[in-house]
């Protein structure tokens, strides 16, 4: 795993800042005082129990759950008060994966890549079509998958065409909502790798919602573990597996932890 890039002062660079986040629904707050930096260059598994909103916090960062309060920065903007064309500056620098992969099932994987750059850019046709020959070819998929309808895709190479929709825009940030689930475990392992070449050679920060274990140990650079509406613990491995909160015990030195290979980071 590459380090994070750092600033002049050598420490790591936050180019995501949450701060006392609350985003709730109906009577109950999922998530209550939140704080979170991302830094610059690493992968941030965000893990937690069921329901403890893990895919909400990424939602709320990204605009696409409305928060009750706090605030996120983004390269130093305050979401909240940039203007309508700062926001969508900054929306543009960063890509999202969701939990199901999310593609357009009436279009076809090409055309599906293709769609951020309908939205957000006045490239040709001809321009928009070879990108996203490009961006099949990164994500590691055969150029005829790109005539095919996502129904026609096994679970893995619609995991890959949703990643490469993410970056059609080439952005700085990439966002992944369960990227792994429903995948065996060597389908799940090649996407743990390529997330990792596609970190290091396009330098990308990946903020990575997840549940498996194995992505912790193979892919991230830091842990982020929510509890109860707020971060319980954030660090590398080594120091998630020491934590002696109840969860954190079961999930990182228990059976399937050690079965994971998190033992040997203890």
């Amino acid at each position: 795993m590459g380090a994070a890039a750092t600033n002049s002062s050598n420490e790591p660079e936050t180019i995501i800042k949450v701060r006392d986040l609350v985003v709730g629904f109906g009577e109950r707050n999922v998530i209550d005082g939140l704080d979170m930096d991302v830094r610059r260059g690493e992968i941030l598994g965000v893990v937690g129990p069921s329901g403890t909103g893990k895919s909400v916090t990424l939602r709320a960062v990204t605009g696409l759950t409305p928060k009750r309060g706090g605030t996120v920065e983004v390269f130093g903007m305050d979401m909240d008060t940039a203007t309508e064309k700062e926001r969508l500056a900054v929306e543009r620098r960063w890509g999202v994966l969701f939990q199901q992969g999310a593609l357009f099932s009436s279009l076809t994987v090409r055309q599906n890549i293709e769609m951020p750059m309908r939205e957000h850019t006045d490239l040709s046709p001809k321009l928009r079509e070879e990108i996203a020959r490009l961006k099949i070819d990164l994500v590691g998929l055969k150029q005829e998958a790109g005539d095919r309808l996502p129904s026609e895709l096994s679970g893995g190479m619609i995991k890959r065409a949703a990643l490469a929709r993410a970056l059609a825009l080439d952005p700085d940030i990439v966002f992944l909502d369960e990227p792994t689930a429903g995948l065996d475990p060597i389908g799940a392992n090649a996407f743990d790798r390529l997330i990792m070449t596609l970190k290091d050679s396009l330098g990308l920060t990946v903020y990575l919602v997840t549940h498996d274990l194995d992505t912790l140990v193979t892919a991230c650079d830091r842990i982020c573990a929510l509890k109860g509406g707020k971060v319980l613990a954030i660090g590398p491995l080594s120091e998630m597996v020491k934590n002696d909160d109840p969860w954190m015990k079961e999930y990182f030195r228990g059976e399937r932890a050690r079965a994971a290979g998190m033992g040997a980071a203890a």
